[in-house]
């Protein structure tokens, strides 16, 4: 038998049990952060939905920062041939396809719809037709605020996580 094996144990078993939800919750509440303060400001509404949350699977803490909006990827990816030619900043590992021909949107206030407001402020050709006013669109540039957020704070989360965890098996000592 080895001498202090039971105690060896008892403390690495102590240890494995160390809460990481609460060093994963600051970190990813930094890139939330980050990403609000990079999030394009229209009307906020994009900006307002950006959440995080922590969760534990199995024996991971798992921190996710996030917004519910449809319309969020077309921010962050771009669109159409004006997306495809200025894509810098999004996630190097995300495939994106771009359509090359030009679309209509149809003016109203429901979601796949734009307001007059906004077609005017952006110039967009349009037509009337008995269904109403469409607009023409070629695209949008990509402005990235999700992956530059997570890129940016990356080494300040794994900083901020190593101190958190430093200080929790001291406690455990």
């Amino acid at each position: 038998m080895i001498d202090g094996a039971d105690e060896l144990k008892r403390k690495l078993n102590e240890l494995a049990a160390v809460n990481a939800a609460g060093a994963v919750a600051k970190g990813i509440e930094k890139v939330k952060a980050g990403a609000k303060l990079r999030c394009p400001v229209n009307d906020g509404e994009l900006r307002q939905s950006i959440m995080s949350d922590v969760y534990l699977e199995r024996d991971r803490a798992i921190g996710e920062c996030y917004t519910n909006k449809s319309y969020a990827g077309y921010v962050e990816f771009g669109t159409g041939p004006r997306g495809q030619e200025s894509h810098e900043g999004i996630a190097p590992d995300v495939a994106v396809s771009y359509t090359q021909s030009p679309w209509w949107i149809h003016e109203g206030p429901g979601e796949n719809e734009v307001d007059r407001e906004t077609g005017e402020q952006y110039g967009w050709f349009y037509i009337e037709t008995d269904e109403g006013r469409f607009y023409q669109c070629t695209g949008q540039p990509a402005q990235p605020f999700m992956y530059p957020a997570l890129a940016d704070s990356q080494k300040e989360v794994l900083k901020g996580m190593k101190t958190a965890f430093a200080a929790e098996v001291k406690k455990k000592s």
